[in-house]
């Protein structure tokens, strides 16, 4: 199952041993040198790998990140730590609690969301509660009637406010928000990002901790990333304001893939949990509009979907992760499906015969914007290939999935839990000791 090096045994206790290690107390760190604060997808992925060891401390995680809740729904990206600083930009350069009207009282955060995959955290806490005693099962209960409405919010938020003409499709306005933040994606859409003269300066932390240029987007890329933030400060945040004033919307299919999966994931908890009918009902209404939304970008004969720029008025298509948004959320037709499974198991991503391991790379290693070592445009995330097993999973292809979650475990063997992969050498690449790659290990070894 692994590779010469750590036992699965030995691997788990590393891997628990790091999430201890990064613990703050109420949050654990994304990574205690480059990511020093708590990431929203991140905290979700975190408490996947937390609740086998301690539905408990799964539950504090998540407790924590809605706390930080915005008063509209919105799920910030960043959720500050205090008295932590060697991150930017941070909470003084967004400013939200003094901009924004729907920032929380609490917390710093930032002002932008992530990909809305907590609902899969919710199960997987719920799932592992079950095999214990009943002290367990109701910590898991409460919370989830306590944090019920907060989730469905959460969702109403971004179906409401992400997707205001009801295409079926999130709008993003900015690269970080997908966390796929410099992908090829979204080339064509930052070139329409034009930096004005009055950009505040800064000063850059990331390249102080990974030191080696080819593993981070460019200072010219970052003048862009801060443009936007630029231009959200001067919106207030205001969620109208912002789909008339940012340089950057683009409809992202694979959150908007993700979002139907967790609306579905959602309901069926509601479900089982007995949460308000008209919530379950809602959820549904959502993933099949999402769902619907996401389908209707794929070509009928490869199956591989599309992003949107909005700004431009044009597709964008990619050879990227992101064209398998279809296999998330399914609404293909029979054939469309089959070729796209062919295609991501095929030469041109996890068949490709020079990969170390066969997993997905973040771009395909025959497109022209492939770079084997720089951060989502080539390289392979252990988080993405947990999140690709774990969809499998629920649709039934165990097979699919059993081999994911094989091949991840061999490339994790290392025992580094590192931010991303090197897909022709194995090499681990960007910071090491990454929460959701050993979250991802000990849900896989759990």
């Amino acid at each position: 199952m692994t590779d010469p090096g750590f036992t699965p045994t030995q691997l788990a206790a590393r891997a628990a041993y790091l999430l201890r290690g990064n613990d703050l107390g109420t949050m654990t760190s994304a990574a205690p040198r480059l990511y020093p604060h708590m990431w929203s997808w991140d905290a979700a992925f975190v408490a996947v790998g937390l609740a086998p060891l301690s539905v408990e401390r799964a539950v504090v995680e998540l407790d924590t990140l809605l706390s930080a809740q915005w008063k509209n729904g919105m799920i910030p990206h960043i959720v500050f730590a205090n008295g932590v600083d060697g991150y930017f930009p941070g909470p003084a350069r967004w400013e939200c609690r003094r901009l924004a009207a729907n920032a929380p009282e609490g917390p710093d955060t930032s002002g932008i969301t992530q990909p809305p995959v907590h609902a899969i955290a919710v199960q997987r806490i719920l799932d592992h509660s079950r095999r214990h005693g009943r002290s367990t099962r109701a910590v898991a209960q409460e919370f989830l009637n306590r944090r019920w409405p907060d989730l469905v919010r959460w969702h109403r938020w971004l179906a409401h406010a992400r997707d205001p003409k009801e295409n079926g499709r999130i709008t993003l306005y900015h690269g970080w928000e997908s966390g796929m933040d410099n992908s090829p994606r979204w080339d064509r859409a930052y070139a329409n990002v034009v930096p004005g003269v009055d950009l505040p300066p800064y000063r850059r932390a990331d390249t102080v901790v990974i030191s080696d240029p080819t593993q981070r987007p460019s200072d010219r890329e970052y003048d862009r990333y801060l443009w936007l933030v630029e231009q959200m400060r001067r919106a207030n945040y205001d969620d109208f304001q912002l789909t008339s004033v940012m340089s950057f919307a683009v409809e992202d299919v694979f959150v908007s893939a993700i979002f139907a999966l967790a609306c579905e994931v959602l309901a069926d908890i509601g479900e089982e949990y007995k949460q308000p009918h008209s919530d379950v009902r809602e959820l549904h209404g959502w993933a099949a509009r999402f769902r619907k939304g996401v389908a209707a970008t794929a070509d009928e004969r490869t199956g591989a979907a599309k992003d949107y720029d909005v700004r431009l008025g044009r597709w964008i298509n990619t050879e990227t992760l992101a064209m398998f948004a279809p296999l998330i959320s399914g609404g293909l037709s029979r054939p469309a499906e089959r070729a796209l499974l062919n295609t991501f198991e095929g030469p041109r991503f996890c068949g490709h015969p020079d990969l170390r391991y066969a997993l997905p790379p973040s771009t395909s290693p025959v497109a022209k914007d492939f770079r084997p070592r720089e951060y989502w445009r080539g390289p392979v995330w252990p988080v993405m290939s947990w999140l690709f097993s774990w969809a499998f999973a629920r649709r039934g292809w165990a097979e699919r999935a059993y081999l994911l979650r094989a091949e991840g475990l061999r490339q994790a063997a290392d025992g580094s839990f590192a931010e991303y992969y090197e897909p022709f050498t194995g090499a681990p690449l960007g910071s090491m000791q990454q929460s959701w790659t050993a979250a991802s290990v000990l849900d896989w070894l759990g």
